[in-house]
């Protein structure tokens, strides 16, 4: 059973633990968060990460913002509210879990405007801890769906970190490969180290050791070589946030791998539930992608790599374009050769 990564503590004046990822491999710690500006930075510096995980951590965040929302009435609660929502909204811009999560809180309050300003934060804690849970369900359809894409014997190649600590429990990317061995499919597992932060190295390596999966951790540059090679045989990855084509953000370097796997003619999957469809957004193009600290890349870990006083570009995601996925696994079912008609024809129209 995966360990929890983020948990609500108590009631309405209760606090959010969750592991502090930045530390793993080496170090297992749990941290607190009681108030707005402490889970803030929890999610900027990547104490707790993955598009999944984001979109909870911001619902239980807008609960520790309204704790001390003093309005008497509704109208002025909800201005309030309001503030909240767009500050943890600015903690992330790619991962579109984190504003599905934060508009499903707005709704709830909303919905609940005709009760008192107590009544209203109640309602938010629990939906709060029902889209946690309801995460937890999803987790485990994502990998019941994309088991059925792994066959036994296969190498398996991933990259960054799509697993329960990207979630609230089983992964979705790492869902598909849980699922797998609990089929008793023998799978062997390459994971992509992840430049610059390496989550693949320190995260995911970290879980499939603890599953007792056959992992092999790899440099991001050596992808091609062990393709080349014949030890994969299909791709999976999670994804930050998918638009109404199919193109998808995920964590830089997701790209360049798909481009490997076209040219060895390997199938690319992307594992995701539908709240990281943004239906709104029509192609790639337009997803905006955010750009971290130039200390990631030359003083990675704290050791400087790279002279003073040079130029870095340091994009955290990447688009590969739908045209490079051969399916995407999601909790509602597997769309294969994403399109706009394929992703309509499985989600509908009602999606965000």
């Amino acid at each position: 059973m995966p360990l929890p990564t983020i948990e609500w503590e108590g009631d309405i004046n209760g606090r959010i633990r969750l592991i502090d990822q930045t530390l793993l491999p080496t170090e297992l710690k749990f941290v607190y968060c009681e108030d707005i500006k402490s889970i803030w930075h929890a999610i900027k510096t990547l104490m707790v990460r993955g598009a999944p995980a984001i979109g909870i951590a911001g619902a239980m965040g807008v609960v520790l913002g309204v704790k001390d929302i003093q309005a008497k009435d509704t109208d002025a609660f909800l201005k309030e509210l309001k503030q909240v929502t767009t500050y943890l909204g600015a903690s992330r811009p790619t991962a579109v879990n984190l504003f599905w999560g934060l508009d499903r809180m707005e709704r709830i309050a909303r919905e609940n405007k005709d009760t008192s300003v107590p009544e209203i934060k109640e309602a938010l804690l629990q939906e709060a801890l029902r889209i946690q849970n309801e995460d937890k369900i999803i987790c485990r359809q994502i990998g019941e769906n994309g088991a059925g894409l792994i066959k036994d014997g296969s190498g398996v190649l991933t990259h960054c970190n799509a697993g329960g600590l990207a979630t609230a429990d089983y992964g979705t990317a790492l869902a598909v490969l849980f699922k797998a061995k609990e089929q008793g499919k023998h799978i062997k597992v390459y994971a992509d180290e992840t430049r610059p932060l390496l989550q693949g190295a320190r995260l995911t390596a970290w879980e499939l050791v603890h599953a007792g999966i056959d992992i092999t951790l790899i440099c991001d540059n050596m992808a091609g070589h062990v393709m080349k090679l014949g030890r994969v045989q299909c791709v999976v990855v999670g994804a930050d946030r998918i638009a109404a084509n199919g193109d998808t953000a995920n964590k830089i370097g997701t790209y360049s791998v798909s481009i490997l796997a076209k040219e060895h003619k390997i199938p690319f999957y992307v594992a995701a539930p539908v709240s990281t469809f943004d239906l709104s957004i029509t192609s790639g193009n337009e997803i905006p992608i955010e750009e971290r600290s130039p200390e990631e890349i030359t003083n990675g870990f704290g050791k400087r790599t790279a002279p003073e006083g040079v130029k870095v570009f340091n994009p955290a995601f990447d688009v590969t374009p739908a045209s490079h996925i051969a399916a995407i696994i999601t909790e509602k079912g597997v769309i294969h050769s994403p399109s706009r008609e394929n992703i309509q024809r499985l989600l509908g129209t009602s999606m965000r």
